[in-house]
């Protein structure tokens, strides 16, 4: 049933929410922002229609209460909800009371949430259709006995992480027992904080892998459309920093494959929104589902730039009962497109956060240049919430032309006021294995460590 969109409140902040005000402009959809108390003078506040306050700085009490938003979206008479993306976009609890609520949830059905956005769930799934799967724990993890249990099965490095959420997030690395403790509770905590959901599982470590993921589109017409693969493997303590499509290091038969993996269990299951399925590829070319996101994805723009499809506008539609614009044949590799994540962060000091006042933004322009952020001259990055501040995405032709305008680009993104890791990512542009695109999980943290070593002998 098709069902018609006016009105769209953004559960969100940052420079999503500014990313979805921008796609329902164009739409003619009217947008009502939320923000917390300090988020007053955001950028999404400044764009949307309407602007709604939701609580105090803290996330539980105001981007993490359902009643909140909810009292919000029905009292300025929307028609729908957009979750964007962390906080609560794989809620099925919230994705449910929305719809209960007389609410359109822009996002899959609550029950795909539960079955896909749920990790544990997803994990069985896959395994029951013969996809192959990290090994780990069949369900959640409650206690540390628990936890000490399905260690000795699982065995060392293993990885604990949250059951409803994603993003490196609630994630921690174990190498040896007496990490154990430490560490679950630090994910429990975490995983609670950032999506008000305790639950952890636990897998196997695989050392230097690839981590691929595949971008889908689908609507509830049967129609499943792939907008090819991401490479996402340049990260920092699991939290990603690069990403680029198509990826350089698959030959095209694991690349079909996995595409078809992801595809198929989409359209067997009838999924009716975007979401990406994750995958890693060992030094042999096998693949391992991982998870997958029901939601849209930080790194969304990269497969944009590649096919040219506005995502955010397809999920509308979707969210609508409309079919998609746009079909599987019509889809093409338009250009090769790399995303540096920006964040507000002292790469000399541990990585440590630096929020504050920026003083002077620059940023670069011309062809195939995108830039999605909330910030500007005069912003201040608040303390409370993630410190990525801005996405620089760079496209072109080639490969060895997209690098180059990135190297480009991040010389001209000129920021003061605040530390960042512009001049980080500027190196990595520079480091021989990403040239190569050979590249893995564990690059970035060989990388930190040649960084010190010749700081260390200045």
């Amino acid at each position: 049933m098709k069902k018609v969109i006016k009105k769209v409140l953004i559960a969100n902040r940052g420079e999503i929410a500014v990313r979805i005000i921008r796609t329902c402009k164009e739409m003619g959809i009217r947008t009502v922002a939320v923000y917390s108390q300090p988020d007053i003078d955001e950028l999404h506040v400044n764009l949307a229609d309407e602007a709604i306050c939701i609580g105090p700085a803290g996330a539980a009490d105001s981007y993490l209460n359902i009643n909140n938003i909810i009292q919000a979206a029905c009292g300025s008479g929307c028609d729908a909800i957009h979750p964007g993306f962390g906080f609560l976009s794989e809620n099925p609890d919230f994705a449910e009371f929305a719809q209960a609520c007389g609410l359109i949830f822009i996002g899959p059905s609550p029950k795909y949430i539960r079955l896909l956005g749920d990790k544990e769930a997803a994990r069985a799934y896959m395994d029951s259709i013969g996809v192959a799967i990290v090994p780990g724990s069949k369900k959640s993890i409650d206690s540390l006995e628990d936890a000490i249990l399905e260690s000795e099965n699982i065995g060392f490095p293993l990885l604990i992480k949250a059951t409803a959420g994603g993003g490196g997030k609630g994630m921690r690395l174990v190498e040896a027992v007496d990490e154990l403790e430490d560490s679950f509770n630090l994910a429990k905590s975490e995983a609670k904080a950032c999506f008000g959901d305790e639950r952890v599982y636990m897998e196997k470590f695989i050392d230097s892998p690839k981590h691929i993921e595949v971008q889908l589109v689908c609507d509830n017409k049967g129609n499943v459309v792939h907008l090819f693969e991401r490479d996402c493997s340049l990260q920092r303590n699991k939290q990603k920093i690069i990403e680029e499509a198509p990826c350089h290091f698959l030959d095209e038969t694991t690349r079909a494959a996995l595409i078809k993996t992801a595809t198929k269990a989409c359209k067997d299951i009838g999924y009716d929104s975007v979401g990406t399925m994750e995958f890693l590829v060992d030094r042999d070319g096998n693949f391992f589902f991982m998870e997958m996101n029901t939601r849209i994805q930080v790194e969304h723009p990269v497969s944009e730039a590649v096919t040219g499809v506005d995502i955010i506008k397809e999920q509308i539609r979707a969210a609508s009962g409309l079919a998609l614009s746009i079909r599987q044949k019509d889809i093409r590799r338009i250009f090769h497109a790399i995303e540096c994540r920006i964040i507000a962060e002292d790469t000399e000091n541990n990585f440590m956060p630096s929020p504050g006042k920026i003083n002077f933004l620059n940023v670069p322009g011309g062809n195939g240049i995108r830039i999605d952020t909330m910030v500007y001259s005069g912003y201040t990055v608040k303390p409370f919430y993630d410190s990525m501040i801005m996405k620089l995405i760079a496209f072109a032709p080639t490969r060895r032309e997209c690098i180059k305008k990135m190297r480009i680009a991040l010389e001209q993104l000129i920021m003061t006021g605040i530390k960042t890791n512009i001049e980080f990512n500027y190196l990595l542009m520079h480091n021989k294995k990403f040239v190569s695109g050979r590249y893995t999980t564990k690059t970035v943290e060989e990388f930190i460590g040649e960084l010190n070593e010749n700081r260390d002998h200045i």
